[in-house]
């Protein structure tokens, strides 16, 4: 991922993920090997071949995993959330990961809706009570769900499907999400409110959250306290939203009437308890357990890795906001820019000691959007040592953080369309100005030197800082032709004056710069 697109030959499919997924990959030049219940040792041994991996819920993608994928751009989760991936150690190595958000929303909704049904009429009970050849008709006495009360607990994509749902029951829905305007969720007929005003409406509750430090144990002791005596609760998101010690002691005292669950802190759970109370009815993480949701989920992983590795977009990723925009068709271009004036800077400060401070500035109103990744791209240039071994634009600003740089982002509007790079090392600061010409990266300004002509990003420079002079001009290109290396061309400064700033395009780099740098201030060469 040096640039849009993202190189992806190869991928590896480590489950059973819908059929269409590999089809749609092999369709478009990916060759894909597909290996189920690999062990963790297989999978690191593994690896290093390949430059996409897609998962569902078996595989733990750890960072042992994430470490061992040297040449691993992306992981692909089918399915929501990325639970079993270490979103921090790929995020550190450069890898996108990404998830389809929407695959299995409908599937997860109805499911919770066939558990709010079962446990108000007791159905898989009175089932297991007819196979053992009974015929309990008083054991079983339901309520209806007209006129109940249903408290969502998340209202994202699922929690509106399920509002919807269970008001053509005739229920009345009331919810709480931190996100989700209250204007907006209203508009589906959800009442929101706090969580400490909602626990005692509710006649049912369902939760719809990602597992997070703060949604773990959201419903606890204290908040089954504050429910109505004999209140339903539906998890079919994910295990520890609901305290399970708490709900089994809520079980036992009549303060929950009972519980449907699909998802548990362990899977599948070792300890029983809850899976064997008569008022618990439980599945085995079912759902997203539909043809229609793997269906679903498997064609848009598909599609998702090849709109990134044909630079069309960048969809469902979860850990590389920055990448978004710079899917569009000229940032390319101005990606290559900010890299390069970085690796120019970096060539010109010629420190061996650490950049402390960078500031990025973008010019122009069609820039506006493009800070983000514009600041990445000329972290990526500063850091980078050996070309195609350095950050890149998913990890160079977690990296600059760890290494002490302080990076800061502006944005002006301007006449000009350009981007300003300023660094500091050792309290010195450097500066340069970049556009995007014609459709190629160009340097306008370094170190206050303006250029006559803009000097094109590309190939090999040499960049020496001098006083102007006919003799100093002679002196270099005899240098060069000593050695071999042909002037292919040439800027100067703007300025009048003292010392300037001069960038030779070559035809190679010179063996040894030190025979320039008895002639020079300072001199500097690079590839770019």
């Amino acid at each position: 991922l040096r640039m849009a697109p993202v190189s992806v030959k190869r991928v590896l499919i480590s489950e059973s993920v819908d059929p269409c997924c590999k089809t749609i990959l092999q369709e478009n030049g990916i060759e894909v090997t597909q290996k189920q219940q690999m062990t963790k040792e297989e999978l690191i041994a593994e690896i290093q071949n390949y430059d996409g991996l897609v998962v569902r819920s078996a595989t733990k993608v750890t960072a042992d995993v994430v470490n061992a994928g040297s040449n691993l751009k992306i992981i692909g989760r089918a399915g929501t959330g990325v639970d079993n991936v270490d979103v921090d150690a790929a995020t550190k190595r450069g890898i996108i990961v990404m998830n389809t958000p929407s695959g299995n929303t409908i599937s997860a909704a109805e499911l919770t809706c066939a558990l709010l049904m079962s446990l108000s009429r007791y159905i898989p009970q009175a089932v297991m009570s007819m196979k053992d050849g009974k015929w309990d008709r008083k054991k079983f006495m339901g309520a209806e769900l007209y006129g109940k009360v249903l408290g969502i607990v998340g209202l994202g994509r699922i929690g509106k499907e399920v509002a919807t749902r269970m008001q053509s029951f005739g229920m009345k829905t009331i919810g709480y999400d931190p996100i989700t305007p209250p204007e907006v969720s209203a508009s589906w007929g959800v009442e929101q409110m706090s969580l400490e005003e909602l626990w005692p409406q509710c006649d049912y509750i369902t939760v719809h959250t990602p597992l997070m430090p703060s949604t773990t144990g959201l419903l606890n002791d204290t908040s089954f306290a504050k429910c109505k005596k004999g209140v339903k609760v539906v998890n079919c998101a994910r295990g520890g939203i609901i305290d399970e010690a708490a709900l089994l002691r809520a079980l036992e005292s009549g303060q929950c009437g009972g519980a449907g669950l699909d998802v548990f802190v362990e899977e599948p759970p070792k300890d029983r308890a809850l899976v064997n109370h008569p008022n618990v009815i439980s599945c085995p993480h079912l759902g997203a357990s539909t043809k229609e949701a793997q269906a679903r989920c498997g064609k848009e992983i598909a599609l998702q890795i090849v709109d990134m590795a044909t630079g069309k977009a960048l969809v469902g990723a979860v850990n590389a906001q920055v990448l978004v925009s710079s899917f569009s068709p000229d940032s390319h271009q101005w990606i290559l820019l900010g890299e390069s004036m970085g690796r120019v800077l970096k060539a010109c400060t010629a420190s061996k000691e650490p950049f402390s401070q960078v500031h990025v500035t973008s010019l122009g109103e069609s820039l506006k959007k493009s800070t983000g990744f514009l600041s990445s791209a000329a972290v990526v240039g500063l850091l980078t040592e050996v070309p195609q071994k350095g950050p890149n634009l998913v990890n160079a600003l977690p990296l600059a953080a760890e290494t002490g740089i302080t990076v800061q982002t502006d944005h002006k509007d301007n006449e000009r369309e350009a981007c300003v790079l300023e660094v500091s090392v050792n309290g010195r600061s450097y500066k340069a100005v970049g556009s995007v010409q014609a459709g190629l990266p160009v340097l306008l300004e370094l170190n206050g030197s303006v250029f006559r002509q803009p000097v094109p990003l590309t190939g090999y420079l040499l960049f020496f800082k001098a006083t102007n002079s006919t003799e100093l001009l002679l002196s270099v290109t005899g240098v060069l032709a000593a050695a071999g290396v042909e002037l292919q061309s040439f800027s100067a400064s703007t300025g009048g004056g003292g010392e300037q700033w001069y960038c030779m395009g070559i035809s190679s780099l010179l063996g040894d710069i030190g025979a320039l740098k008895s002639l020079v201030k300072e001199a500097a060469q690079l590839t770019v």
